[in-house]
């Protein structure tokens, strides 16, 4: 991913640009003067941080804060559409997430990659601009995040799931790899992660799954590469949480 000491963003406050990456295309911890915006037109990329891990699905959006230190990888061919954003802007959020994009905001932001470089402020351009700035505080987030422990022990544990997302062990045998009791094992991820391993690990399948369907694998191949039993239950648990079936979710 270009930097941002590549474009002359200091001429405007919000600054937006059109890239096409080939898959398996790494772009190594870095990190922006500027707040980043970032919508993928086709194709699924990963962004990693120092704490969490987030799938960033087609036709979606990723918000990463001013000197916010990320790795992306791209898991197929991506066009991705990415606005840069002054940080001395008031109100912007301070949290890295993803969000659904509605066609409004996905319509503002094809309006900003496409101004000069010195686009007039006071006019329609600084106008649209702050609408998106508005519209993007009010999008709905997704539940393609998975937060990283810090502690040594679980992180092994956390590696282990997200290197095979389908892996059948119970949270004894994690406890166990974990070198912990069953319940300080409990106690402790759900203090680090924020969750329990069951719902840490169901977010992991999920982002996989996003993966798999956007490369065009189906349905049924889908659930049993991510570790359900039968394509019928992960449907219901895509289905609740994204709210439409999997066959539907990628192509938007």
């Amino acid at each position: 991913m270009k930097r941002s000491t590549d474009y002359p963003l200091e001429l405007r406050p919000v600054m937006g640009f059109e890239d096409n990456y080939p898959a398996g295309f790494v772009d190594p911890f870095h990190s922006h003067d500027r707040a980043q915006l970032s919508y993928a037109n086709s194709g699924v990329m990963l962004f990693i941080t120092d704490h969490s891990s987030f799938v960033l699905p087609p036709q979606r959006a990723i918000w990463l804060p001013a000197g916010m230190r990320h790795k992306a990888i791209c898991r197929g061919p991506v066009n991705i559409h990415t606005v840069f954003i002054d940080p001395d802007i008031e109100y912007l959020p301070h949290a890295c997430r993803v969000f659904e994009v509605s066609p409004l905001v996905r319509a503002l932001i094809q309006e900003v990659f496409g101004f000069q470089p010195a686009y007039d402020e006071e006019g329609r351009e600084g106008r649209i601009v702050r609408l998106l700035l508005e519209e993007i505080q009010h999008m709905p987030n997704i539940p393609v995040m998975a937060r990283m422990p810090s502690d040594s022990r679980l992180l092994r544990v956390c590696q282990a799931i997200l290197d095979d997302p389908a892996d059948p062990r119970d949270i004894d045998d994690w406890a166990h790899l974990a070198n912990m009791g069953r319940r300080t094992f409990t106690r402790l991820f759900k203090q680090q992660t924020g969750m329990g391993l069951a719902t840490w690990r169901q977010q992991v399948r999920l982002m996989e799954a996003l993966s798999l369907l956007a490369s065009g694998v189906s349905v049924t191949n889908v659930a049993y590469d991510v570790g359900y039993e039968s394509p019928s239950a992960f449907t219901a648990m895509f289905h609740r949480s994204f709210g439409v079936p999997p066959s539907q979710y990628v192509s938007g």
